[in-house]
């Protein structure tokens, strides 16, 4: 386990994680896309700026571009350093870059400056992180989250499904343990943001996904 004071070098590139993370996770894709069709996504359906909500709201292919958009979002966030410094620093230094970014990108999407600290659950951003970090297990984690939402129509339950293999299938593979152990504080904290839904599965009161849409 590397020390602490290895990475006094190397603050700059770990504060340009964390910056650059959480800016590029704040940006309201969800709300813009919302604003460029007239309306305040805030204040329709489930509140969410999140895909399925715009979906649900603006139709199929606004839905899909908020998907993307927010998925790419933690791409750059979790690889844009690693790719940068590439195998000219410490792989344990590259693993931490791309879980700063990984977290910081979930913060500002949830949270973010540009809309008042309002935002999604974080879970399409968290994935395109993961997609960098461990794609193997994050392409599991998406199988199971397709089979469930095909199978249930629930997108809710899917991501929570998704969030608890993630950490659950990189212990069965032996990714990295500081990949494992963010894994499982991401599906906490992705539990906490759909503490809502949880109540109305449990209720019988979640929407469901339409698989059909006029748009």
């Amino acid at each position: 386990m590397p020390r602490f004071d290895q990475f006094g070098p190397y603050l700059a590139p770990l504060l340009a994680a964390a910056v650059v993370g959480y800016l590029l996770g704040a940006l309201p894709f969800g709300y813009l896309v919302g604003r460029a069709h007239g309306i305040n996504i805030f204040e329709h359906g489930s509140h969410s700026p999140g895909a399925t909500n715009v979906r649900r709201v603006l139709g199929k292919r606004a839905g899909q571009t908020v998907f993307v958009l927010d998925v790419l979002k933690g791409v750059v966030a979790a690889g844009w350093l690693r790719l940068w410094f590439g195998p000219s620093r410490p792989g344990h230094l590259l693993a931490v870059l791309g879980v700063v970014g990984l977290v910081c990108a979930m913060a500002g999407h949830s949270f973010s400056c540009f809309t008042r600290f309002r935002g999604g659950k974080g879970v399409a951003t968290g994935a395109g992180a993961f997609l960098v970090l461990m794609p193997i297990v994050t392409i599991i984690g998406a199988v199971v989250w397709t089979l469930l939402v095909l199978s249930t129509g629930y997108v809710s339950l899917a991501s929570l499904a998704a969030a608890v293999t993630l950490p659950v299938a990189g212990l069965a593979l032996g990714v990295p343990g500081l990949y494992v152990i963010v894994a499982a504080v991401v599906a906490v904290f992705v539990l906490i943001r759909h503490r809502a839904n949880i109540g109305r599965l449990l209720a019988g009161t979640e929407h469901k996904f339409r698989r059909k849409d006029p748009s």
